[in-house]
């Protein structure tokens, strides 16, 4: 599993990639959405109104979330469909990214998360669907799209804790509860990709399930997952956090860490691992056999300052055979927060948690279509940094690279850049705001969303002049 993914890159220039029209029950359905997703993208962070410009197109796009022959699964076949494409053009091992995250709104009728923090600034309960994502990525953090997605609702919220309070939850069976979907999301995800022996699913604390390391098991898939408590092992007369204890240290690795300050310091992790039999929970041993996986335990030397001390305890059923084998699954799990960023644009840049739309099923299927521009505004920004020197094609249309020409021309004082995607992405984040002086790190996230919207409405612009240039 030590091998590197290929360096090439799979076309995605534009959004129509991403649609299918023959995944609707009505064709007009598909067409119907191939606007209203264009609409949206071009419109990034503003509302379904002022997106589609006009009544009639506005009128449209609330008709069409709110149909009831339309739902996620035929809004994002075309893009799941993309998602297989484009991790076949590229070799090697692969990421899947899981995460749950919830969407708030002040509505009654949506489905209780909990009530408000702070009553005295909102008089509603906060209500909200929430959405469990998988993210296909490259080892070099290069997201290649989504794979699988569950969107639920919740009546009455229960905490852990509270369920702990009247029965054991490692009593109740898999298919009864929310943790489900971990499961699920592994097993559409080798389905949709095949080659199940390629792809690592990666998974904070909340993913460490014994059900869904056996499904990964039976599927032949592998997986690196946070550790969040010891786990019977070896006999069943011990557990893993025993076991480590007597591992002594196999080496160090030196990471550079962000604090919420923003000031960079460097943390020096002390790593043991070794391979073990790790047992089912009791309540679950007759349904389920052991395991053999492999506990790594990355601790950070010293109390850091301004900081939470770095402590991650992880398994996988991967051999770690050397310190470096060590450090690939230390990397690939750090990966992980490439899906909080994924919901953070679907938050903070097309704000869908601000549509006025009023029932479940209509949010879910907007959401379900601004998964679509996220991926797009987030794998512009990371290709920029993964393969810079690539073809500017393979990320933008003919029109949009003659447009930036226009629009941010290159300083004459300076020797021409070579046509490169980087140099393309540069001019079309200088359209959101980005200075593009000598030491600023490569544009991000907000830039290019901002960037995004303009080009395509100056796009549009051009293309109407055409029109009536040629009548």
């Amino acid at each position: 599993m030590g091998e590197v993914a290929n360096e090439s890159v799979p076309e995605s220039a534009g959004l129509e990639l991403e649609s299918d029209v023959d995944a609707f029950k009505d064709e007009r359905l598909g067409k119907r959405f191939s606007m209203v997703l264009a609409q949206l993208a071009g419109g990034t962070a503003e509302s379904i109104p002022l997106a589609c410009q006009d009544w009639a197109n506005a009128k449209a796009a609330y008709r069409f979330f709110a149909n009831e022959r339309v739902n996620e699964a035929d809004i994002l076949a075309g893009h799941f469909r993309a998602t297989r494409e484009r991790a076949a053009a590229v070799g090697g091992t692969l990421l899947v990214l899981h995460d749950t995250t919830e969407f708030s709104y002040p509505r009654e009728n949506i489905g209780l998360l909990h009530p408000s923090r702070r009553p005295e600034r909102s008089p509603h309960p906060l209500c909200g669907i929430s959405m469990h994502s998988s993210l296909v990525v490259t080892p070099a953090g290069l997201p290649l799209g989504m794979s699988a997605v569950k969107f639920w609702t919740r009546k009455v919220f229960k905490g852990t804790n509270a369920l702990k309070r009247r029965v054991n939850p490692t009593r109740i069976p898999i298919g009864e509860k929310e943790s489900m979907r971990w499961v699920d999301n592994l097993v559409e995800t080798t389905a949709l990709l095949g080659e199940p022996a390629r792809y690592v699913h990666i998974g904070d604390r909340e993913a460490d399930i014994y059900e869904l390391f056996c499904a990964a098991n039976d599927v032949g898939a592998h997986f690196v997952i946070r550790s969040a408590y010891p786990r019977l092992a070896e006999d069943g007369t011990t557990k893993t956090d025993a076991e480590m204890k007597q591992v002594r240290k196999k080496g160090v690795h030196r990471i550079e860490v962000r604090d919420a300050n923003g000031t960079i310091s460097e943390a020096v992790l002390e790593l043991r691992y070794r391979r073990m039999l790790v047992l089912p929970p009791v309540a679950k041993a007759k349904d389920y056999g052991p395991l053999e996986l492999t506990v790594i335990c990355a601790e950070e030397r010293g109390t850091p300052k301004g900081r939470d001390r770095i402590s991650w305890k992880l398994l996988t059923d991967l051999p770690v055979r050397s310190l470096a084998d060590a450090i690939e699954k230390l990397r690939w799990y750090a990966l992980r927060w490439k899906i909080e960023l994924f919901h953070k644009i679907l938050k903070s840049g097309c704000k869908v948690e601000l549509s006025r739309l009023r029932t479940a099923p209509r949010l879910v299927n907007l959401i379900a279509t601004c998964c679509v521009i996220a991926w797009r505004i987030f794998w512009l920004t990371m290709i920029n940094r993964s393969q810079p020197s690539a073809a500017p094609t393979v990320a933008l249309t003919q029109l949009e690279l003659e447009l930036l020409d226009r629009l941010t021309p290159d300083r004459s004082d300076r020797a021409a850049p070579p046509q490169t995607l980087s140099n393309y992405i540069v001019k079309l984040a200088r359209l959101g705001g980005y200075l593009a002086r000598t030491n600023d790190p490569p544009p991000g996230n907000i830039v290019m969303w901002r960037g995004l919207a303009r080009l395509t409405d100056i796009a549009l612009g051009f293309s109407l002049r055409d029109e009536n240039v040629g009548n």
